[in-house]
């Protein structure tokens, strides 16, 4: 009876109020009724109070000032960047002259029996296929300059991200040090990197390559210490209990039992150097970047198309190549385990590619060398111009046709232009100006709101303090007219995004149709989405928002069908022998059960959509894109690296804001 009496007052609230986030509202509230009216008091409502801010002009710009006076004289240059400086130079330029050196035939045979040795005929011949498309399109020479500085950056990112992985992977102390400053780097966008190498090393190969190291080696780093973390308790156990030292169950244990996760990294880390290698052609890296730069800024389609069209084929390559040797096992084994249990499958495999271990790949290297000597000896290095395929003119002539009929041409539905245009005036303006109408202290409340909601008080305090950064650097107004087009963006991949996914989890056709658009589109460096987006929609902000919704949905689309499909078969039994429709199964079964999934793709949306709005700015994007862009180009170091601090806030907060709960602890909460 007493506990009737003592459950009768709960069981007489409203059910809202029974819900955890209602007291999270409420303590929030009521500390909003105290410090808002304060801060109002203080510094007034309206964007960020001047009293507030930090001007970091004159401190950056010394140091600035400092670099440039003595970069050519302080021995920390001379006797420190210098010699770095010198050997990426030489490094790079070997690596150059050895393609060169093996010729076209050379180099194709090589890379089409690395492509075989590995993943077996079919995609042997996607190889060959793709570099001879590049000789054709005439980009021969720019494929080998980037290719080159790949081969160097690779290699650094590999052995820094390892090295980083390994001490990270072994000690608790060192792990919980670098996450935070791999998870700064994360959301760090790419372009930002240029800024600081461009001032200590200026312009050239050396600040391109260190720029894609600094950029391409957390993945590596991340996914080696995870494979050693996450190794098999029992394995190692057995391997401790036979008396080994640390090293030993290193070397015998932990790194073979990680071994999916560090090809992963492999992987990870060459299409991000790709990426920032194409990027970093800004600041003076030759290769095929530079030949979509300079086109991009002539507006001249048809020769950005020739030069992105080789990036996007060396990248599906390089990530069909390194995504199959994570099948492999290094033991022969298939991959399967340290046993040794998938023999009959590699046996299989072996007898359909010609695999023979060692043997094979020396037969292959001697090919690859016979070819290379043979078009030495013929005088066949260079691509032959007779087999060029000029694709710029008929492609311009396309995009002069598109221009005038579905650029502004359409009838009752209007062009792309005016889409854009309608785009920009109904949804990008009235989001930037509602935000920047907005009361400081009311963003920085909702941000708190929507990060406590979906974490925890730490969670919460984190997002509000990167938001509040952003408003001490000066660049408040900036900073929200990219929140605008970040969630412009996020809006229209999530609908999209989320409508693929649902159709392809519950199609296995409609998924086997998306996958090769699906795997081109991920493989794509951020760079190349610009090209068709200037084609279609001219410079604006609308085009940087439509190339962010193009870059991002792969993701999104993947990470949601992959979650619906994971809901628990047993579920989606019961609620089918209940009657329910294929619809009331997707409402009340499949996405309620799959809310993790969706929160992650939700998170992975913001932070791909952040990248490549930035990247925007090259194309009339505005706001901080425009600044670091600026920045860049005048060698402003103020401007470029404030833009980058307030893109590496938002890009904090927002992953904060979006980040499912379950991926952090729920200590606190």
């Amino acid at each position: 009876m007493a506990t009737i009496t003592a459950a009768a007052p709960r069981s007489g609230l409203p059910g809202f109020l029974k819900h955890p986030a209602t007291g999270k509202l409420l303590l929030l509230a009521v500390a909003a009724a105290v410090l808002v009216p304060l801060a109002d008091a203080r510094w007034a409502s309206g964007s960020w109070p001047n009293a507030l801010t930090v001007d970091l002009t004159e401190p950056l710009g010394r140091a600035s000032d400092w670099v440039i006076d003595n970069r050519d004289s302080h021995p920390l240059f001379l006797y420190f960047f210098g010699y770095v400086s010198n050997a990426v130079v030489l490094s790079v330029r070997a690596v150059y002259l050895v393609l060169l050196a093996a010729g076209w035939a050379g180099v194709t045979a090589a890379a089409a029996l690395v492509a075989w040795r590995v993943a077996g005929v079919r995609l042997a011949l996607g190889t060959g296929a793709a570099f001879l498309a590049c000789g054709l399109l005439g980009m021969w020479i720019p494929t080998m300059q980037t290719l080159a500085l790949m081969v160097v950056a690779v290699l650094a990112s590999v052995v820094l991200g390892v090295f980083l992985g390994l001490a990270a992977g072994l000690s608790d102390r060192t792990y919980r040090a670098l996450r935070p400053v791999l998870d700064t780097m994360q959301v760090f966008p790419a372009y930002a990197y240029l800024l600081p190498v461009v001032l200590v090393f200026g312009m050239g190969v050396p600040a391109a390559v260190l720029a894609t190291v600094v950029y391409a080696a957390p993945p590596m780093a991340r996914l080696t210490a995870l494979g050693l973390r996450g190794a098999d308790a029992g394995v190692m156990e057995a391997v401790e209990s036979l008396g080994t030292t640390a090293r030993q169950r290193l070397l015998t244990a932990r790194i073979p039992l990680a071994r999916k996760e560090l090809l992963l990294g492999l992987n990870q880390t060459i299409m991000m150097a790709l990426s920032m290698a194409v990027i970093a052609s800004v600041i003076g890296a030759a290769g095929l970047g530079d030949r979509v730069y300079q086109a991009l800024a002539s507006v001249d389609v048809g020769a950005a198309l020739a030069a992105g069209i080789p990036i996007v084929l060396l990248a599906v390559v390089l990530d069909r190549v390194t995504g199959a040797a994570g099948a492999v096992g290094t033991d022969g084994t298939g991959g399967e385990g340290l046993g040794g249990s998938s023999g009959s499958r590699w046996t299989r495999r072996t007898r359909r590619t010609g695999r023979t271990g060692r043997t094979g790949w020396a037969y292959a290297a001697v090919v690859a060398v016979a070819v290379a000597v043979a078009g030495r000896l013929t005088g066949r290095l260079d691509w032959p111009e007779a087999w060029l395929v000029n694709i710029a003119e008929p492609v311009n002539r396309a995009v002069d046709w598109m221009t005038d009929h579905l650029y502004s041409g359409v009838p009752y539905v209007g062009g792309t232009a005016d889409w854009a245009g309608h785009f920009t005036t109904w949804v990008l303006d009235p989001m930037r100006d509602g935000l920047q109408w907005l009361p400081w202290w009311s963003v920085l409340l909702i941000v708190a709101a929507l990060a406590w909601l979906i974490g925890t008080w730490r969670t919460a305090l984190t997002a509000v303090l990167a938001m509040a950064a952003i408003g001490v650097l000066g660049v408040w107004g900036p900073s929200l007219d990219t929140l605008s087009q970040v969630l412009a963006a996020v809006a229209v991949t999530l609908v999209l995004g989320f409508a693929t996914g649902i159709a392809a989890a519950r199609s296995e056709r409609c998924e086997r149709l998306l996958r090769p658009f699906l795997d081109v589109f991920q493989t794509m460096p951020q760079f190349v989405y610009l090209i068709p987006v200037v084609a279609l929609f001219g410079v604006g902000r609308a085009p940087a928002v439509a190339a962010a919704v193009v870059y991002a949905l792969p993701a999104v689309v993947r990470i949601t069908t992959q979650g619906l499909r994971q809901v628990d078969p047993a579920a989606m039994e019961s609620s089918r022998s209940m009657g329910a429709t294929g619809w009331q199964q997707l409402r009340q079964v499949q996405l309620p059960l799959a809310r993790p999934a969706l929160l992650l793709a939700l998170n992975q949306g913001v932070v791909l959509v952040l990248a490549v709005v930035i990247i925007g700015g090259l194309v009339g994007g505005g706001a901080l894109g425009y600044d670091v862009v600026f920045g860049l180009a005048q060698g402003d170091l103020a401007t470029g690296l404030v833009a980058g601090a307030a893109i590496v806030c938002l890009g904090l907060m927002l992953d904060r804001v979006t980040q499912p709960t379950d991926r952090r602890t729920k200590k606190g909460a």
